[in-house]
């Protein structure tokens, strides 16, 4: 009896450690409620409502996601939309872990996004949807700008298009072959001290 009693209490420790494993992995996550809309389902005896969530998920290091959920209650739409967003987590290179290498521009439907590289100090200059994504992907500098929708679905799906041609210097010379210095256009121990 004794054994069993020991075992049930190893298993209930081996739970708790479970338990602090899963907080400390979510928190090394910067989760940001985008937007929350109510749904309605018209069916045979009226209106069911719902609820549809949008969120972003990101580490701070250069990794990001986002995704949607519905359900009937908020903090199961909030749930589904973070796991799926965790599981459509993209990297992206930073510039000195605070801006981009390079100037971008992309679009996704009717939203167009103009995203570029900033000066240190100039901080995130962009729109709700937009800002939460550059917060929770760990940029500290930069410029953006959404022509077009307004919709929030729309802005974080063209920004993601804009970061996915985000490239490196050291991923453009490897895929071109030469050396970083020949990139960027400067003597090559200057270029390494930036890569």
């Amino acid at each position: 009896m004794a054994r069993g009693q020991g075992g049930g209490e190893r298993r209930r420790r081996g739970e708790g450690e479970r338990d602090r494993d899963r907080d400390r992995e979510e928190s090394e996550f910067a989760e940001k409620l985008v937007s929350i809309n109510r749904v309605a389902k018209v069916v045979k005896g009226g209106r069911r409502f719902g609820f549809a969530a949008l969120v972003v998920v990101g580490d701070r290091k250069g990794r990001v996601g986002y995704g949607s959920g519905k359900a009937r209650e908020v903090p199961e739409a909030i749930r589904k939309a973070t796991e799926q967003a965790r599981r459509s987590m993209i990297r992206v290179p930073l510039r000195e872990g605070r801006t981009l290498h390079h100037d971008i521009a992309d679009r996704y439907g009717a939203g167009r996004v103009i995203v570029r590289a900033a000066k240190p100090g100039t901080g995130i200059i962009a729109g709700g949807p937009m800002r939460a994504i550059f917060e929770a992907l760990g940029v500290h500098d930069v410029v953006a700008k959404s022509v077009g929708t307004s919709n929030p679905h729309n802005m974080i799906k063209a920004t993601f298009a804009a970061l996915g041609h985000v490239a490196s210097p050291r991923a453009v010379a490897a895929r071109r072959g030469k050396r970083v210095g020949d990139i960027l256009g400067r003597p090559q121990s200057e270029a390494r001290e930036n890569a």
